[in-house]
């Protein structure tokens, strides 16, 4: 969407900012809303001349204690500028109100296919899909193997194990988010908390890997970028493995309301996913249903906030649309059958 009179930010003022930073642009400047995230708003910025650049914000309205952290997400990229993953640079981060009504982070437009459409998934052969996909796990693997202390990140996150941290914060989102009651969901976390997993080791996580969070190569289908740092942390690398999962729905699965491009010929089936990550980092499978099981809890909750915070301020809808609550308690019905079949 293109409608620059409803982002909430101040055009006048992005053009002073851009000027104090020494970018150089040529009026006019245009915004439009791109991608698919149900969060943070990203828009590209492009001037007179065809130059691109990235801006995010969080989302309008109301927001939930340490939600949408556009600047912490914006300290992690910028930390991983020189390391082997790849993401866009960071550019300048803006906390002032002159902009918008909170803060805004500028990044580099990084030209490349990402995958969050059905008629872009279609538009690829199946070859290139699959180039994509294979590509993935080891991106994964480049992520967890980031040195912390070297890249300023062993602060990222407070005392506790990984899996009792998480249950701790989407319990409390899910609290303070909800449009309902679920029983459901409740006996879920039960289970999830009975049966955490012990925490051998400590990495960086993405928190949020998919498809739809990927600029990947027009031509080898590698990804060149990785987008989208907001719910990154320091925990178990299996956990972005569980994410991934998550969000892999197969074919001939029931909908979930889960981005489905995962179905078409030549994306590999999790089986396959989840081995290719496994070669690559030679870690034990044995709690990834655990992580696929909290990923699915999660991704629940993540919609039912979504689905209250669009209902409250219509204008943060994503162009994906509005998570349902069918869809919501058909991610509930998922993570439970995952459950009983990993005896959480």
């Amino acid at each position: 969407m293109c409608d620059s009179t409803a982002v909430a930010i101040d055009i006048d003022a992005l053009a002073r900012w851009l000027t104090s930073m020494g970018i150089d642009f040529a009026l006019p400047l245009r915004l439009c809303r791109i991608g698919h995230g149900y969060s943070n708003l990203t828009y590209r910025v492009a001037d007179g001349e065809g130059r691109a650049w990235v801006l995010r914000r969080p989302p309008l309205g109301h927001l939930l204690d340490s939600a949408h952290d556009v600047v912490r997400e914006a300290r992690i990229m910028a930390a991983l500028a020189e390391t082997d993953v790849p993401v866009p640079r960071i550019l300048g981060v803006a906390t002032d109100s002159e902009i918008a009504d909170g803060p805004v982070v500028l990044m580099e437009f990084v030209g490349g296919v990402i995958v969050d459409t059905m008629p872009i998934a279609d538009s690829l052969i199946p070859e290139h899909r699959r180039r994509i996909a294979t590509s993935m796990p080891g991106t994964l693997a480049k992520i967890h193997t980031v040195d912390l202390p070297a890249t300023g990140l062993a602060d990222l996150a407070g005392p506790g194990p990984y899996a009792q941290r998480q249950l701790k914060r989407w319990s409390g989102q899910w609290e303070r988010s909800k449009t309902r009651e679920s029983p459901a969901l409740d006996a879920l976390t039960g289970r999830l908390a009975a049966s955490i997993p012990v925490q051998h080791e400590i990495s960086l996580v993405h928190g949020d890997f998919h498809l739809r969070n990927l600029i990947t190569s027009p031509t080898s289908g590698q990804v060149i970028s990785v987008l989208d740092w907001e719910l990154s942390t320091l925990g178990d690398p299996l956990a972005d493995m569980g994410s991934l999962l998550t969000y892999w729905p197969e074919p001939g699965e029931p909908s979930s309301g889960v981005f489905e491009a995962s179905t078409l010929e030549g994306f590999p089936s999790r089986a396959e996913m989840a081995q290719l990550y496994l070669d690559e980092t030679g870690r034990d499978p044995a709690t990834l249903r655990y992580w696929h099981t909290l990923g699915l809890w999660k991704l629940a909750i993540i919609a039912e906030g979504v689905r209250r915070r669009t209902l409250a301020a219509p204008r943060n809808e994503s162009t994906a649309g509005t998570p349902t609550l069918a869809h919501i308690d058909a991610l509930i019905a998922k993570a439970g059958e995952i459950a009983d079949t990993a005896g959480i």
